[in-house]
């Protein structure tokens, strides 16, 4: 269902003056506004705060840290091939270029081929589990075991910041300084929050949907029970932060500067179909023009989709 027929003018302009980056807007499309944010996330910064203080070490905050603490092998990154494509977007803006902004190229070569190699640089310095590792799955092994203490860039879960959820506790942070050009960006992920239109209860979904994502809910209820909540209102507050070991303050810069990733029709298609191609250059090695020249087939076959 469109929410803004549906929905007070004054609860959207709450939502959207209160959004945790560009969560709520990446809902709305073509005019309507067609899902609520639930639940914001973006890839951020997680280690084992209590590994690194025991070991009298300090926590990588740039590029070059982390590369020379990779060579520990106790650095984990989420390899899977959608992690790695939203991984790969990230290093594009690295190295000071956006992809996707004409219709022949995901990114321009140049820029293309450093991000592969960044990418590679890292990715060869951690162990071949993270090719079939999404973000939960770095998280549990980080959080069972002593085994890894720090991941640069994954999904962020706040569940693992709280007390009794699991083994040890993670922290979270903002991402990582990529030489002079700042810290890094990353794609914003979360949930949206949306209404079928062929729901029997209309009138019920609309009320439970503005009562779940309104900012004193979310604040509250949500954020008490394990939920982590897409309105800012939650995100500073203050009660909300005790409980997750200030995951909210710690990760919002990162978030507020996320990138919205491509909404054309035909957009998902690209994803599915290049990210395998991503990950097996990253795993296997190869020639990095043929796997962007490959990528670039799959984009520009994705383009006639939305025409």
């Amino acid at each position: 269902l469109p929410l803004d027929e549906y929905l007070p003018a004054q609860y959207l302009t709450d939502q959207s003056e209160n959004s945790v980056g560009e969560s709520h807007q990446s809902y709305f499309y073509g005019g309507h506004q067609w899902a609520l944010a639930i639940d914001a996330a973006t890839p951020v910064t997680s280690y084992r705060a209590d590994l690194f203080r025991e070991n009298n070490m300090a926590i990588p905050r740039t590029w070059d840290e982390l590369l020379n603490f990779a060579k520990t092998g106790k650095v984990l990154v989420p390899g899977i091939p959608v992690d790695s494509l939203m991984a790969f977007y990230m290093f594009c803006h690295a190295h000071g270029n956006e992809p996707f902004l004409n219709t022949t190229e995901v990114i321009n070569k140049p820029a293309g081929l450093k991000a592969l190699a960044s990418m590679r640089d890292l990715w060869s310095l951690c162990d071949e589990i993270i090719y079939q590792s999404n973000p939960i799955a770095v998280a549990e092994r980080m959080s069972l075991t002593d085994d890894f203490w720090y991941c640069p860039f994954a999904y962020c879960y706040s569940n693992y910041s709280r007390r009794g959820f699991a083994k040890n506790i993670l922290t979270y942070s903002d991402l990582p300084q990529f030489g002079n050009n700042g810290r890094f960006r990353s794609t914003i992920g979360g949930t949206g929050l949306a209404i079928s239109s062929t729901c029997q209860y209309k009138d019920i979904a609309i009320q439970f949907a503005q009562w779940i994502c309104s900012g004193e809910c979310q604040s509250t209820f949500y954020v008490e029970n394990g939920g982590q909540p897409g309105h800012r209102q939650a995100w500073v507050d203050k009660n909300a932060n005790q409980l997750c070991n200030n995951f909210f303050m710690n990760v919002l810069p990162a978030i507020e500067r996320g990138y919205i990733r491509p909404r054309y029709n035909g957009y998902l298609l690209f994803q599915d179909s290049a990210a395998p191609i991503l990950w097996d250059y990253l795993y296997h090695g190869g020639e990095p023009g043929d796997c962007l020249q490959s990528m670039d087939v799959i984009y520009r076959e994705s383009l006639k989709l939305s025409q």
